[in-house]
């Protein structure tokens, strides 16, 4: 592979394709275009009663683009991860050229869940989350649906389907149905950030109103 460079990465994922390192500490980047896609239909966020309870009951506040390194280095403090150096650095070079995002979770002044991922069209290119509270990442995922949804995006990819992800809704899809989705969506425009911050308060009530 050659070097990576964040318009290389762009491309990347402007064809259906995304990069991953085995783990932390190898050096070595592949691209991976799995047969098998998750995604997450806007529509269809599955909130529980429980879920719903814990969210107009937090103290959690929410925030865009304000902690990306953090959020990131978030997502890598676990055992495994396949954010190494190099990647974290692409992304960090993406967010600052506009095009990655990160939705972060507090309580108080403490950081304790996000999500992040990069955005193309009407597309959003999930990457990873992390939680270090009770229904954090759960919570986050749920703003971040009402993020996109308001903000005009028609694609939640996920890459990979994992039992939480399909706890809350999201699907696994063919590779062909795939790509037809993602070219739609890099037709169309959304905009991340202009949809103003909103409550998982707010976000529950809309999201209650309309299941």
């Amino acid at each position: 592979m050659p070097d990576l460079t964040p318009e290389l990465l762009l491309h990347g994922y402007s064809m259906g394709i995304f990069p991953m390192a085995e783990h932390r500490d190898d050096p070595d980047i592949f691209w991976v275009d799995p047969r098998l896609r998750g995604v997450f239909p806007l529509d269809g966020f599955h909130i529980s009663r429980s879920l719903a309870r814990a969210m107009r009951r937090t103290g959690f506040t929410v925030s865009i683009n304000s902690a990306f390194a953090d959020v990131v280095t978030g997502c890598a403090d676990r055992e495994e991860t396949w954010i190494n150096a190099e990647i974290f650095a692409l992304y960090q070079a993406l967010h600052q050229g506009g095009a990655a995002h990160s939705l972060e979770l507090w309580e108080g002044d403490a950081l304790v869940g996000g999500v992040y991922g990069v955005t193309l069209g009407a597309a959003f290119f999930g990457e990873s989350m992390f939680s270090r509270r009770d229904n954090a990442s759960k919570i986050a995922l749920a703003c971040l649906v009402d993020r996109l949804k308001r903000g005009g995006f028609t694609l939640f990819d996920t890459q990979f389907l994992t039992p939480h992800l399909a706890s809350l809704g999201a699907v696994e899809i063919p590779r062909d149905a795939y790509h037809k989705r993602l070219e739609a969506a890099l037709e169309l425009n959304a905009d991340f950030n202009s949809p103003s911050p909103a409550t998982p308060q707010e976000v529950v009530q809309r999201m209650t109103q309309m299941s």
